[in-house]
């Protein structure tokens, strides 16, 4: 009796096991050879199109996929637009400065891809934006990888879903940590996706409190680097509009590359939440790995990459479909 009481117990931890692993089966590579062969062309030629007349399409794609997957899992219900009756994620005030190139690519990308007879309807607007995120990270120097394909796209989209469900500028080791591991996420996943701050912007809003009246006793943060504190202050001075965009890697804005881990060890992380992964020594061991090494951080980034467009995936009719319009729900 007591073997048969082991024996259960085993089997039921070996299918809590391999759960994730069945999970993230459900998308593979090449998931489109048979239906739609060239569509990783097609989108990657919409890309590099939007790229050339804006570069705010990659940081605007990069992020668009980071608040899409953490909120419903990666289903494009960040794309739906507000009607009447609902107000969608994309309304959220934390999805408010998305910026529209992002939108604008996938839709651009889902409309080539219907235009092909064989390819009509058989696309998600969620893997068209999954391939779109390999494709703006590619053309801003970073590494390009396999995408795992086969979602379909969410059948809601609500506002209230945002609520908790995105880090906030402001968070600390603890809070990211938590956060990214709801998601099954390691915290050094964590820190390789942290460096999509390495292109784009953000509004002076967002970190105005570290560099005016940040404690009683002291103007500006002192995990800031001084002189960096005081070309912020230079770019945003008090009473500004808060809208003014500054770039996230005030070194390489355009490129996508390990700079942004060399930005922390010299004190220029934008956010809190990007500072203190250098500034809390859990995670500094890996903000200087990643700092010498490139390669060792890209890396780590396809490997969260991979990860990360796996979450909350939609994969059968019950849970999603096939939009014809990536902003409309069926």
């Amino acid at each position: 009796m007591g073997n048969l009481r082991v024996a259960a117990a085993l089997l039921v931890a070996l299918n809590v096991a391999m759960l994730p692993m069945m999970a993230s089966a459900q998308i593979r590579q090449n998931y489109y050879a048979n239906i739609c062969p060239n569509v990783e062309g097609i989108v990657r030629g919409v890309v590099q199109k939007k790229f050339g007349e804006t570069f705010v399409t990659a940081p605007a794609t990069l992020r668009l996929f980071f608040h899409d997957c953490f909120v419903e899992g990666c289903d494009a219900s960040v794309i739906v637009a507000s009607t009447g009756s609902n107000t969608a994620e994309k309304d959220h005030p934390d999805n408010l400065s998305l910026a529209g190139d992002g939108f604008d690519t996938v839709i651009k990308a889902k409309a080539a891809v219907d235009a092909v007879p064989q390819c009509r309807n058989k696309v998600s607007c969620a893997d068209i934006l999954a391939m779109a995120t390999r494709d703006v990270i590619a053309l801003t120097g970073g590494p390009s990888y396999a995408v795992e394909l086969g979602r379909l796209d969410g059948l809601r989209s609500t506002a209230a879903s945002v609520n908790g469900k995105l880090p906030q500028p402001t968070f600390n080791l603890n809070q990211l940590t938590s956060m990214f591991a709801s998601h099954g996420l390691s915290r050094a996943d964590m820190i390789a996706l942290s460096a999509a701050h390495s292109l784009g912007f953000s509004h002076c809003g967002k970190f105005s409190n570290r560099i005016y009246s940040f404690s009683p006793q002291r103007t500006v943060d002192p995990t800031l680097n001084q002189t960096y504190a005081a070309q912020l202050q230079g770019m945003c001075p008090r009473n500004v509009d808060p809208q003014i965009a500054i770039n996230m890697d005030p070194v390489t804005p355009r490129t996508f590359d390990n700079v942004y881990f060399k930005n922390l060890q010299q004190g220029m992380g934008l956010f809190t939440s990007d500072q203190v992964l250098y500034s809390d020594p859990r995670s500094r061991p890996t903000v200087d790995a990643w700092a010498r090494s490139s390669r060792g951080f890209q890396r780590a980034f396809v490997t969260a990459m991979t990860k990360l467009g796996r979450v909350g995936v939609k994969t059968t009719g019950s849970q999603g479909n096939i939009r014809t319009d990536c902003g409309v729900l069926n």
